[in-house]
């Protein structure tokens, strides 16, 4: 076994989310409140990762459906893009935890370990050390909840196949959450958007995991993966939420989209 005793420090605490521990907890919890609980408990999640003042609140609608699995669900494997390192394959982050102002999330070592030794991924913490898109969903999840273990995964230049083979290794049973954290269209003008968002939608729904590229979705990679299982799977996806920046705090001549979904 290969141990680690770091810890994989806040990157945009106070940028993408509030620094203090009580206004963050408050934050959070205000925006799940204001959520809608809609259809089956999900295994699975795909949210956005801006900051949360934009995204925040259609992220909410994606975790607000994991409130049933507090007392179930101990593991949570959170899949996303790679925004400033570029490399081949799929990146593990080598620590032994996470740290939010909420707390420390500890690493399923033993997960990494595996998927090392499948070849489905390979150690790479500098991949994470400034990547935002996995640790802005972290906030939601421990107060939806508790305590859980995670596994962070990175993705870089490669295939959905070659995901959804790393997802299948470490999917689990009841005990497991997955989560795969994406913003949709980018710098559209808001009509546009809305349009090109709403056909992403329609693919997420039908499993479609071909039909989207990375014009729709940053993390199209890692939702073709999920989508892939998920029709491996018998699993259905049910848009919860689909909205853009020019919704919630920011202008419409230039958006960026984001869309909540849950696969059960």
């Amino acid at each position: 076994m290969i141990e680690s005793s770091s810890t994989r420090e806040p990157a945009v605490a106070g940028v993408f989310y509030p620094a203090g521990r009580e206004e963050l907890a408050a934050t959070v919890r205000l925006l799940l409140d204001a959520a809608e609980v809609q259809g089956p408990v999900p295994k699975a999640l795909i949210a956005p990762h801006a900051g949360y003042p934009y995204s925040g609140p259609i992220a909410a609608s994606a975790f607000r459906q994991a409130a049933p699995l507090r007392e179930r669900v101990c593991r949570v494997v959170l899949v996303g893009p790679s925004h400033f390192v570029a490399f081949s394959g799929l990146a593990s982050c080598g620590a032994a935890a996470f740290a939010t102002p909420l707390g420390r999330v500890e690493v399923d070592r033993e997960a990494e370990q595996a998927l090392a030794a499948a070849s489905l991924a390979r150690e790479l913490p500098s991949a994470h050390a400034r990547e935002h898109c996995l640790e802005v969903e972290l906030p939601f999840l421990q107060e939806v909840l508790g305590s859980f273990r995670m596994v962070p995964l990175v993705v870089g230049d490669t295939t959905a196949e070659e995901v959804g083979r790393a997802l299948e290794q470490v999917w689990g049973g009841d005990e497991t959450l997955v989560v795969v954290s994406s913003d949709l269209s980018h710098y559209l003008d808001y009509e546009a958007a809305s349009r090109l968002d709403a056909a992403t939608a329609r693919a997420i729904e039908e499993l479609r995991w071909t039909s989207i590229d990375p014009a729709q979705a940053c993390g199209a990679l890692a939702i073709g993966a999920l989508l892939w299982v998920a029709g491996r799977k018998g699993l259905r996806a049910t848009t919860l939420d689909l909205r853009n920046s020019g919704d919630t705090a920011g202008p419409r001549d230039a958006v960026v989209g984001y869309g909540a979904w849950a696969l059960a």
